[in-house]
């Protein structure tokens, strides 16, 4: 059995997102054999390319499974346009106007209403509570990704977040009425550009620390698996250290063998808030006395997208562990096992090893 996976091209200068394309089992076989899965869809454009690349390259307008990780603008807006122009058999989208009164309280038919929420909260809500009308319209079934759900073929899995970790950060998503104040300073802190200086780093060396915080929405962001096996595919979204470290929690419980990982998404486009050495230790294993090749990493970043995504010393981390990190940087990178070749693609060099990061 095979699989590919197609990380498309999103946004511009600082505006990354994801969009990505999961096409597995009998790929040389019938459709019916196979199954196609659309994680996140980036801007409204992205989802336009989402549809033209299944209908071009899967020749189907059928569609397993949709999944929203969280509800941001550079992920959920193109899967209305997936929504409405592909015939999706299933939606897995969190729906925290389900879980909290704050939030339901700010709907008015069907969309937000309250002056005092911030606009990004606001554009990013009415665009999730959008996915669900047109779900909802063309009798979709909705399902919401908490710790275990799995799809009817039981190869893709849930790890994250739980139900009850995802409500306790409900009440810190940006702009809601009841957010804590000390959550805010650290969005702001997050928001703010890094102006800082180089610092030297080498195959010896790593700066990454672990004092990166990201937030409430980026942590309750979907964190999928896909069990093939002995190539398994983990794909984080938007996830910071805490939901990450919840997810090996759970994997340690099962006895996961994390050597199986054959493909792991570099979470929130590379941001150094979001990942640390020891979580990539867990993930990745520990680093590797010599440059060496385990597994592959795709990171979504714009085109012209600054040095802050991806952080240098994200991907000096990753590569340290033997995960070799390839980026959109506004093209489509494409990664298979057991599939059809595709004629005028060609093999990209992974990010190399930078001597000098972001202090």
């Amino acid at each position: 059995m095979g699989y590919e996976v197609d990380f498309l091209p999103v946004g511009d200068g600082e505006k990354s997102g994801d969009a990505i394309v999961v096409r597995y089992g009998n790929l040389f076989g019938k459709r019916e054999e196979q199954q196609i899965v659309v994680i996140d869809g980036g801007f409204k454009a992205s989802g336009d390319n989402i549809v033209e690349h299944i209908q071009s390259y899967f020749k189907t307008d059928k569609v397993d499974l949709v999944v929203s990780t969280h509800p941001d603008m550079d992920h959920s807006s193109g899967l209305t346009v997936v929504l409405e122009n592909m015939d999706v058999s299933e939606l897995w989208m969190h729906q925290p106007w389900n879980h909290t009164k704050d939030i339901a309280d700010l709907f008015k038919d069907g969309r937000i209403t309250d002056n005092s929420v911030k606009e990004i909260l606001k554009r990013s809500l009415d665009d999730a509570h959008n996915l669900e009308t047109i779900a909802k319209k063309k009798n979709i079934t909705i399902k919401e990704p908490f710790t275990g759900l799995r799809n009817s073929k039981q190869d893709l899995i849930v790890l994250g977040p739980s139900k009850e970790y995802y409500e306790s950060l409900l009440v810190d998503f940006r702009g809601t009425p009841v957010q804590k104040e000390a959550s805010f300073m650290g969005k702001a802190i997050e928001a703010a550009v890094d102006f800082a200086e180089r610092v030297l780093e080498s195959w010896d060396i790593e700066t990454l620390d672990d004092d990166g915080e990201t937030s409430a929405e980026n942590n309750s962001s979907t964190i999928i698996l896909l069990n093939q096996g002995a190539n398994n595919l983990l794909f984080t979204s938007d996830a910071g250290i805490p939901a990450l470290t919840q997810v090996t929690n759970l994997l340690d419980a099962n006895n996961f063998d994390y050597n199986s990982l054959w493909l792991v998404q570099v979470p929130h486009h590379g941001s150094k808030r979001n990942v640390g050495p020891t979580i990539l230790d867990k993930i990745l294993g520990f680093r590797k006395t010599e440059d060496k090749f385990l597994r592959t990493s795709f990171v979504s970043v714009s085109k012209g997208s600054s040095d802050k995504h991806p952080s240098k010393k994200v991907t000096n981390a990753f590569r340290r562990r033997g995960a070799y990190v390839y980026k959109t940087n506004g093209k489509q990178i494409h990664h298979h096992n057991d599939a059809p070749d595709r004629k005028d693609w060609y093999a990209i060099e992974p990010i190399e090893l930078f001597s000098e990061v972001e202090d």
